[in-house]
Order: C-alpha cells, then structure tokens, then sequence
C-alpha cells in the first residue's frame, strides 16, 4: 500500500539547548538540493518510516521556508526562549527509501564538525508525526524493523556461534549481529533471503566516506573491518546451506566490514566454485568497486550471478576524488561492467543518492552515457553516507544549473532505458529454482 502524504507541508522542527526536538509553526519544513533551498512537494512527503532515526546536527542551524513568500529563512535561536542556542534536525531513514531532499541548514562558522557517515533527509512536523522528504525505492521487506524480533535473533546467532566455534567469518558474523545489528548478518543468522560473505581485509581505494576505516582525527567509522581472510571451506560452510534452504537466498561477498572483495579474487573463485557443485539453487553476488576487469571475469566464469557495482559519480574526475583509487580508475569499472554483461551476468549499479549533485544536469548527462554504453540491469538507489557539505567540497562540485530534482530525475532515467529496473537490494535472481516471489531476472 502506498504511503499517505500530508495535505499541507509540515512545519520546520529543530532542536533546543537540551537536545529536545521542537516544532514552530511559523515555518514550513525545507528541503535541500546541493545550495538550493525548496519546500517540498506533498507528494514527496512520506510519514517518517519505522526503523528511522532523528539525529541533531551540531553546529548547523535550520532553515525553513516562509508560507507567505515562499522563501528560505534561516532560524537563528530558540522561539521558546529568545538568545539560547538550537540545532538542525535530520533523520536518518530506515533501508528501502530514498532522500528527495536533504535536511535543510545553515553551516555558519567554520568549527563544526564533522558530520558522522549517515545520510542526512528533511524532515519536518505534521498532525502529530514526522514527514520526510522521501520515497520507498524497494517493495522488498527483507530489511523491515518490524522483521526483526530481538530475542529469536539472540538465541538463534548464539545458538549457531555455539554450532560452529572453529568458523572464523561465522563468529566475526556474529558480532556483526549482536554488536552493530547488521540487518544481512541478523538475516543470516534467521536463515532468510541475503547472507553477507565478508572476505577481504585490504581495499585499493580510499574512500572518503568509507565506514570500516577512517583515519585518525576524522569522523569515526560505523564498524570494525574484518582482520582475516577466510577459507574457502569456511565460506562454503556459510553458503552452501544457506542457499539450500532460505527463501530467495543470496549469499554476497563485499560488505561494509571490509575492504575490496576482488583483491581476494582466488580465494572467492575457489569457494564460488564449491557452491556451485553442492547446489545451484540462489544467487552469488559481488558487491564491488568493480576495479579489476580480469578478477571479475575469472569470477563470472566460475559461477558468480551478480555484481554490484558502488558508484558515487559517472564523471571520471569525481570518481577519482571520492574513492581515492590506488591502482584503477573509472575506465576499468566500466570494463568490469562489460566482463558481466559479456557473459550474461547480471550488473547493478550501486549509485549513491545525494540531490543537489545525482540530480545535477552534468551528472545526469554523464550517467545516461554510462548506461546507454554499458547497460547495466538494475540500480540501486542508495542514499550516499556522508556529510553533503564535506562530499561537496571533497569532489570539487559547482553546479553551473539548477539540479532536476531527484524524482524528475527518477522519472527520465527510466524514461530513456526502460529496461532498467530500480530498487535498493541485491535482486534474488534464480527464479528457475523458486516460486516464492515475482520474477526480476533469468540468467539465459
């Protein structure tokens, strides 16, 4: 069912000097495209959805818009009580939706610090709840807050490290549960749809919004990155009965608690390949910075269905200034694409959602090119984890034009490739071996 939207726009919310989120009314809630403020359409307003968080953002002041005139204003300090200092407020939305605007603010001295690696959307007050500027990208509830009970995921993740002391990834898998509750691994865990397969401890880039390593000094990162390679047998011994017996079941190398899956290339061919002779049932996925064509292909010839392809821009020069790259550039994941796509693999792109620069008329131009000279199947629409301000200047953006606005966006991406499908997760794809849910894709 769809998402009700509001039948007018929610007043601006910010947060006072102890920290406690407040409305004023006299303001409408603002959304944020890269340096451009805009009230939110209505039809762009979802109530906030469960599993979401608000975060204060210290130091940056909100902005919201005037009924009146319909123009941006900054609030400087609290109508409760005149001279004290406030905050903007964000929300951090739960996985399957995508941000149309970010949270609108004012950064005005050049102390504030840095903004943790989340994605920051508008977010504003309404008839007793919180509307975000926000839609559902992904149908799927694999990751939904309302599927996940806490005391069957503790006794099921203590149950199996118990079962199985001597697997390494299995009892790194289980911190990834119980300590930083890793919606793949509690999956894993209950048996059902994605298992994460962890493998690399080493990266060739450098990400700047990287969440398992950040240097000294800089925003922390979410999770720890795992400190050993696993065997192939000790992978197999995730995999293999996973994709036997979980409903839609993927198994995917490259998670966010490591490096780059396709340094340990050998390693994953070799465990693919013992998959793929115990059953053939499900879909082996990569998630990847797609930086080595020859690794790739090696790993489509033994059996690999999908890759996933992370991706902040399809502009070479601000590829090179997010991911930091040591040794490839855009031009090898573009190859990495064509390995896949060569051998009838399944390709998504990963493309990280910022409005303000996604939406930029450059990019766009420069993402239809990619798409209509590689064709990839699917993308996915994931929010970029990083402070706008700090990914801006970091990727040297200035916009020469106003951006599209992401659902406008949306619309003639899909418009000008209809074969490309959009959501948020991994596809299952082996539909061959199961009835339980609509078909996306069939390798030939």
């Amino acid at each position: 069912m769809a998402a009700p939207h509001p039948d007018q726009v929610p007043c601006l919310v910010y947060a006072d000097r102890h920290g406690r989120i407040r409305d004023f009314a006299e303001l409408e809630m603002a959304g944020r495209s890269g340096d451009h403020y805009r009230r939110p359409a209505l039809d762009d307003l979802i109530p906030l959805p469960e599993g979401s968080e608000l975060f204060l953002l210290p130091g940056r002041l909100p902005v919201g818009i005037e009924p009146a005139s319909g123009e941006a204003a900054q609030l400087a300090d609290d109508p409760e009580e005149p001279g004290q200092p406030i905050q903007a407020v964000a929300a951090f939305m739960a996985p399957a939706h995508t941000a149309v605007h970010t949270a609108a603010y004012l950064t005005p001295g050049t102390d504030a610090p840095l903004l943790p690696l989340f994605a920051y959307t508008a977010v504003g007050w309404y008839r007793d709840r919180f509307w975000v500027a926000a839609f559902r990208s992904d149908p799927d509830p694999r990751q939904d807050a309302n599927r996940f009970d806490a005391a069957r995921i503790e006794a099921a993740t203590r149950k199996k490290l118990k079962k199985f002391p001597k697997n390494r990834l299995i009892q790194h898998l289980g911190k990834c549960c119980l300590t930083y509750g890793c919606p793949a691994a509690r999956n894993y865990f209950l048996g059902r749809w994605e298992a994460p397969l962890p493998t690399s401890p080493a990266c060739n880039a450098r990400c700047v919004g990287c969440i398992s390593l950040q240097p000294a000094g800089c925003c922390p990162s979410t999770q720890d990155r795992i400190r050993f390679v696993p065997s192939p047998a000790e992978l197999e011994e995730i995999a293999v009965p996973h994709l036997q017996k979980a409903p839609r079941p993927i198994v995917s190398f490259g998670q966010g608690c490591e490096g780059e899956p396709l340094l340990q290339a050998e390693t994953i061919e070799k465990a693919i390949r013992r998959f793929r002779l115990a059953t053939d049932r499900g879909t082996v996925n990569c998630n990847t910075n797609a930086s080595l064509p020859e690794a790739v292909a090696r790993l489509a010839e033994a059996g690999l269905d999908s890759m996933r392809v992370s991706l902040n821009s399809a502009r070479p020069e601000c590829h090179q200034r997010y991911y930091r790259p040591q040794g490839f550039s855009l031009d090898d994941v573009r190859r990495s694409i064509d390995e896949m796509k060569n051998r009838n693999r399944f390709v998504s792109l990963n493309y990280f959602i910022l409005p303000g620069f996604t939406d930029d008329p450059q990019e766009f131009a420069a993402f239809c090119r990619l798409v209509e000279m590689h064709r990839p199947d699917f993308i996915q629409l994931r929010n970029l984890n990083m402070d706008p301000e700090w990914y801006l200047r970091t990727i040297g953006h200035r916009a020469t034009q106003p951006p599209m606005g992401i659902r406008l966006w949306h619309q003639e991406v899909g418009r000008r490739f209809p074969w490309l499908r959009f959501g948020y997760y991994n596809p299952f794809l082996n539909e061959a071996k199961s009835a339980d849910h609509p078909k996306i894709f069939c390798r030939k």
